[in-house]
């Protein structure tokens, strides 16, 4: 009996390479594709982040009628130096606008350890000890609505990190913390902070250790720059988050925002140089968002002086006069939070007006009340265009262009 054997189809050793080749192809077309759905997910929710800040700025305002104080905080009987890393009775005044927000950003169990003394990790006092402190826990904290998930930051040297920070306008002596002793012995220098010139020359929504409120805000608070994102450090040298202390006076910095463009490097322009240039310069204590609780520049201030995605250049230190922009690991720009609680995507495109200007600022040189810098004077039109008309509160500059 002769038996009819039909042989299956199959696919032929060739047919199947092809197939595993067109998968490889389509794959490999979808994925950028996948990579950007992921990045705009992020973005969508580092600018959700930054909306509930602002909420809890406006929330804050209603409860107490003023904003929080950047460079709040506690002080010592006496003899704390305002730039005390060491510091374990008193912050120093050196706290952020972000501490006092803590409470109205759903995050009132921290603000509970940080306002009460606390024996967690040692001895603290109320409000805590300086910002630097390593064995406080609250200081240590990362709070993940003070941070952008498209920035892969983490770890040590910096503590609980943060990449929204207090925007302190066109001036960047107005974010310098160096201004004498924060001690009870020495609070009369405070005073130089709320002299005419000072509230002439700083002209940011925020200043240091000075009370604001939206009324003070007389440019429209939709067209006010309030904080900004920044990205924090990795420690590969940065332009945008690694701080250069270049050296020499602040005044070279506030006459010459771009002091530091020599020393990046042409042939990697996002990199600082990697001769010529001593550790101590870069040193990761200059890192950029690396406290959420630190008032200094290079932690908790940006400026609209350069535009985004610049340098963060600084001279004597970076926690003392130090002048970065807005930042972040998105592409093309950065965030900022305006005023009135809506948050912008800033492209780095923006018009900046003339980068070489000096710009406002307080002669700190002076042992009296500080003396306006030489620049434009106070109360003119800020030198760096829209971008700087967007950090002024009160400046009577028209914003008519989409930004």
């Amino acid at each position: 009996m002769i038996k009819n054997y039909h042989r299956r189809p199959a696919f032929t050793l060739v047919e199947l390479l092809v197939v595993i080749a067109i998968i490889g192809v389509l794959v490999g077309l979808l994925l950028p594709a996948v990579q950007a759905a992921r990045e705009a997910a992020r973005r969508m929710s580092c600018s959700n982040n930054f909306k509930q800040i602002g909420l809890g700025m406006h929330n804050y305002a209603a409860a107490f009628n003023q904003l929080p104080i950047h460079g709040s905080g506690t002080v010592a009987p006496t003899g704390a130096s305002f730039t005390a890393a060491s510091s374990l009775n008193t912050n120093v005044l050196r706290l952020s606008v972000l501490v006092g927000l803590t409470p109205f950003v759903e995050q009132q169990a921290l603000w509970e350890q940080i306002s009460n003394p606390s024996v967690v990790g040692g001895t603290w006092p109320a409000m805590g000890p300086s910002p630097e402190n390593i064995n406080y826990v609250p200081w240590m904290t990362e709070v993940a609505g003070f941070r952008c998930p498209s920035d892969p930051g983490i770890g040590l040297p910096a503590l609980g990190r943060t990449n929204y920070v207090a925007c302190l306008g066109d001036s960047v002596v107005s974010g310098s913390v160096l201004v004498g002793n924060r001690d009870n012995a020495n609070l009369a220098n405070i005073s130089q902070w709320r002299s005419i010139n000072a509230q002439a020359d700083l002209r940011g929504v925020f200043m240091t250790h000075m009370k604001t409120g939206f009324r003070d805000i007389l440019d429209g608070t939709a067209n006010t720059i309030m904080m900004g994102e920044i990205a924090t450090d990795l420690g590969d040298n940065d332009i945008r988050t690694r701080g250069y202390n270049k050296g020499g006076a602040t005044g070279n910095l506030a006459d010459n925002p771009l002091y530091c463009r020599g020393d990046i490097d042409p042939l990697r322009p996002q990199f600082w140089k990697s001769t010529g240039i001593t550790g101590t310069q870069l040193s990761s204590i200059y890192g950029r968002g690396y406290s959420w609780a630190q008032t200094a520049p290079n932690m908790g201030i940006m400026f609209t002086i350069l535009p985004p995605n610049t340098e963060l250049c600084a001279t004597n230190a970076v926690y003392n006069t130090a002048a970065g922009s807005a930042s972040s690991r998105h592409q093309g720009g950065a965030h900022v939070l305006m005023s009135d609680g809506a948050v912008k995507f800033i492209t780095d495109s923006i018009e900046a007006g003339d980068s070489t200007a000096g710009n406002p600022g307080l002669n700190l040189n002076s042992s009296s009340v500080p003396q306006p810098m030489l620049g434009p004077p106070a109360g003119s039109q800020s030198p760096y265009g829209l971008w700087g008309a967007l950090g002024t509160r009160a400046n009577k500059e028209l914003i008519s262009t989409e930004f």
